[in-house]
């Protein structure tokens, strides 16, 4: 089968283009997309079966083979923290959910600014543990 690259796909036009590794430009439409894939995005490395169309050479039985990457994830990849810095951040983290847990068994909730803030720390706690 032939491989190749995306080089766009509109999933609201209902197609796109692949750039295939002999040279050429071969048409995509949405229903070679294989079955749950939404979006594709361009670079993305595909194999795909190629049939003649009126109108030149069109995909089939496209699959996905390495998704194209990610200029935000390689950008959260070069700006994760030391583990050092991660560290006293977790440490932190241990402190203020205790205090949390101390003040629910004495059946007390936090309260709501309290534990918005509480909220936020655990949310970019978490993204920079995925970063």
């Amino acid at each position: 089968m032939p491989t190749g690259k995306v080089k766009f796909y509109d999933a609201e036009k209902g197609f796109g283009f692949i750039h295939s590794d002999e040279g050429a430009d071969v048409f995509l439409p949405a229903s070679a997309v294989p079955a749950g894939v939404t979006a594709l995005k361009g670079g993305t490395r595909v194999e795909f079966g190629i049939v003649e169309g009126r109108k030149g050479a069109q995909a089939m039985q496209l699959h996905v083979l390495d998704p194209a990457p990610s200029v935000q994830q390689n950008r959260r990849e070069r700006d994760r923290k030391p583990t050092e810095d991660m560290v006293v951040i977790v440490e932190d983290l241990i402190k203020l959910l205790d205090n949390v847990s101390n003040s629910l068994r004495r059946g007390h909730y936090p309260d709501k600014g309290t534990a918005h803030k509480v909220a936020q720390v655990l949310r970019a706690v978490a993204a920079d543990l995925e970063a």
